[in-house]
């Protein structure tokens, strides 16, 4: 396959596999949905990172005697019906945080299947591709939990899937603290993650 060096070369109007992203060796970070580029923002705000390295090290810490592994971003998540060749991928996303406890699913390129739990930190660019696109998606391919986590309102919304749907566990507020369904013993304080965040 032809490699891509810049991302002009691609067809917003095409369908893409896997096998073709991994050609791409252009700078700006894409995901693929249903086959089509979404691309990412750029180098995410600092009030992010700062939010996505405390959940890091909150989870990670609890984790550590788990058999469940946490990732961050940027790590590639395959979702796939049928078959595992590259050309049959055409959904990869990179989750802000996913925590995997079925580890047969993890290999070098990343994780293929659904994780446990999927955590994505919203931002003015990407907030609508989180709460409708990749939502229908992890549902579709059956995430367990997901948590959709507003930085400025320092809330955070928790679906659990039930029946094969995402139903609203409750939105989380600081100081509540979350207790997850999907990874056993995962307890995360919204006052350790949200203050001083200024």
């Amino acid at each position: 396959m032809e490699i891509i060096e810049d991302i002009s070369q691609l067809d917003p109007s095409k369908s893409y596999s896997y096998a073709d992203y991994l050609t791409w060796r252009f700078k700006e970070r894409v995901e693929l949905i249903k086959g089509k580029i979404y691309s990412m923002s750029p180098a995410p705000r600092r009030i992010h990172q700062k939010i996505s390295l405390r959940f890091t090290i909150s989870m990670g810490n609890q984790l550590k005697e788990s058999s469940c592994e946490l990732y961050e971003a940027p790590f590639d998540v395959r979702f796939v019906r049928e078959g595992t060749s590259d050309n049959q991928v055409t959904n990869v996303v990179q989750p802000d945080i996913c925590v995997i406890c079925d580890l047969s699913k993890l290999d070098d390129a990343g994780c293929l299947g659904a994780p446990d739990l999927v955590i994505e930190i919203l931002s003015p660019s990407t907030s609508k591709k989180d709460v409708q696109v990749k939502y229908a998606l992890y549902q579709e391919f059956g995430v367990k939990e997901y948590w959709l986590v507003h930085t400025t309102d320092q809330l955070v919304d928790v679906f659990d899937l039930e029946d094969e749907r995402f139903q609203l566990r409750k939105i989380f507020a600081n100081p509540d603290k979350i207790d997850s369904k999907a990874v056993k013993g995962l307890v995360v304080d919204l006052e350790e993650i949200f203050e001083n965040l200024i």
